[in-house]
């Protein structure tokens, strides 16, 4: 079971990006700060040393997204997309645990006592 699904946009843009930057895979996590308490951070990772045993790894065809373990609880169910429009481009996540968004699609809030809790 995949913590979150990817759309073939988003699937085809991960792909591209770990093509034209030489890079393995990008990675997701889920860090404090921006505008509404955290925000999603969005790397490259080019080699398989950036990437730890215990994180979450979607193949995408010819590259890979890798969701590290810190944040697998804040991304579970979300959808992940890759959007054009005609004020840019941009991932898309469609985040069922997030409480509120900025409008810059990266700043989100999480009501914590409904994060699901994962026991290891």
């Amino acid at each position: 079971m995949n913590i979150c699904t990817l759309t073939e946009a988003a699937q085809d843009q991960i792909d591209k990006l770990c093509s034209e930057n030489n890079a393995i895979a990008v990675s997701l996590n889920v860090k404090g700060g921006g505008c509404a308490g955290f925000e999603y951070d969005w790397q490259l990772v080019e080699s398989e040393e950036e990437i730890n045993d215990v994180d979450e790894i979607i193949e995408t065809g010819s590259g890979k997204l890798v969701l590290g373990i810190e944040s697998l609880m804040f991304l579970v169910g979300s959808t992940i997309d890759y959007k054009k429009d005609i004020m840019g481009a941009m991932f898309d996540i469609q985040n069922p645990n997030a409480q509120s968004s900025c409008g810059c699609g990266v700043s989100v809030n999480f009501d914590m006592d409904n994060i699901p809790q994962f026991i290891g």
